[in-house]
C-alpha cells in the first residue's frame, strides 16, 4: 500500500495523445473500460474508439485530444486511485488541471470530459478568430524569455510566457509575429534553441481571452464538489481546497501562464519528506519535467496495462 499521505497525482496535458492511447487498458482493466463508456456515454459519442483506432487526425483535433487525454488519465484512476486511497495533493499542467480534480473527487469525469471538449472547442475557435502561436524556448533563464517577450509585444501584437516547465524550458505565445520575435530576441539572448509548437491557438495568453469569458458560463454550469485534497492551481500555483476557488481559476488558467515549477515544488511541500509522485495517463512527459525541477525526487508514470499491473503488484 502507498503511503498516501505522501503522494501526489500528476496528470498531463495536450500533446501526449497517440493513437492506441488506453486500448490496453479496457482490455485488461474492467474498471479501466467503464470508466471510457461513461466518458462515450456523457459525450454523445465513442471518444474510446477515436482513442483506440484514430484516425490521428481527428484525435489531435483539439475538442478531442483534450477529453482523450483527461479519459486517458480518469481510466487509470480508475484502476488504481483504491490501491492509493486519499493522496497529499494533485497538480495537472493545463488542461491535466481538470483530471487532477478528478483524482480530488471534485469533477466526475464524465463531467470533467465534458467540460473539456467545450474548453477544447472553445479554444479552437478563438484562435480561429485570432490566429496565434507558440514556441518552446531551452536553454534560456525565464526572465530573460519574459523581457524578450516584453520587447516583442509592440503594436498591439502580443507575446508573454506561457508555460514556465522549468528552469531552462519556457513556452512563449501570443501573435505569429510578436512570438516569432520574441523568438529571435530569447536566440539573440542566448537560447539554444527556440522551436514552433503545432497549435490551434495561443494557449495561456491574452488572445484567449474570449474562450475564459464562454468558458466561464460552461463551468458554472459543472458540478463540482470540494476537493478531498488539495489540487494546485496552473494560473497562481496556490493549493485549492473549495468548489468555489476551483471554478475560478480553471477560467483564469486559459489566459495566465502555466507555472509548473512552482506547482510541482508546491505539491511537494504539502506532501513533505519522501514524497512520491505518480503520472498518470499517457506518456512520462511530466516525469521529465518534474526530474528536471526536483532531480531527488520519486516519480512513477502509469498509462499502460503492464505499468499499471506492476504498480498494483507493488502496492
Amino acid at each position: 500500500m502507498v503511503d498516501h499521505g505522501k503522494t501526489v497525482w500528476l496528470c498531463p496535458g495536450q500533446g501526449t495523445q497517440k493513437v492506441g492511447m488506453g486500448r490496453d487498458l479496457a482490455v485488461r482493466f474492467p474498471a479501466a473500460r467503464l470508466a471510457f463508456e461513461a466518458i462515450d456515454e456523457a459525450l454523445g459519442f465513442r471518444l474510446s474508439h477515436v482513442m483506440f483506432e484514430g484516425p490521428e487526425d481527428a484525435l489531435t483535433a483539439t475538442h478531442n485530444a483534450q477529453p482523450a487525454i483527461l479519459a486517458h488519465s480518469a481510466a487509470v484512476f480508475a484502476v488504481m486511485g483504491t490501491a492509493v486511497g486519499v493522496a497529499a495533493a494533485a497538480a495537472g499542467h493545463s488542461l491535466g488541471e481538470y483530471s487532477a480534480y478528478v483524482t480530488a473527487g471534485a469533477l466526475t469525469a464524465p463531467d470533467a470530459a465534458s467540460l473539456v471538449r467545450q474548453r477544447g472547442d472553445l479554444m479552437q475557435r478563438a484562435g480561429q478568430d485570432r490566429p496565434g502561436a507558440m514556441a518552446v524556448v531551452l536553454g534560456l533563464p525565464a526572465a530573460d524569455v519574459v523581457a524578450a517577450c516584453h520587447e516583442a509585444s509592440t503594436k498591439g501584437a502580443i507575446a508573454v510566457a506561457a508555460n514556465f516547465n522549468t528552469a531552462d524550458q519556457t513556452v512563449i505565445s501570443g501573435d505569429p509575429e510578436a512570438v516569432a520575435k520574441a523568438g529571435a530576441g530569447c536566440r539573440a539572448r542566448g537560447a539554444k534553441r527556440v522551436i514552433e509548437v503545432r497549435v490551434s491557438g495561443a494557449f495561456h495568453s491574452p488572445l484567449m481571452a474570449p474562450a475564459a469569458n464562454r468558458l466561464r458560463l460552461v463551468v458554472d454550469k459543472t458540478r463540482f464538489s470540494e476537493p478531498k485534497f488539495p489540487v494546485i492551481a496552473n494560473a497562481t500555483a496556490e493549493a485549492v481546497t473549495t468548489a468555489a476557488r476551483a471554478r475560478r481559476l480553471l477560467v483564469d488558467q486559459l489566459t495566465a501562464p502555466v507555472r509548473w515549477i512552482e506547482c510541482v515544488e508546491h505539491a511537494a511541500r504539502i506532501a513533505g519528506d519522501d514524497t512520491r509522485f505518480i503520472e498518470i495517463g499517457s506518456g512520462s512527459v511530466l516525469a521529465g519535467l518534474l526530474k528536471r525541477i526536483l532531480p531527488e525526487a520519486k516519480v512513477v508514470s502509469v498509462g499502460t496495462a503492464d505499468a499499471l499491473a506492476q504498480f498494483l503488484e507493488a502496492a
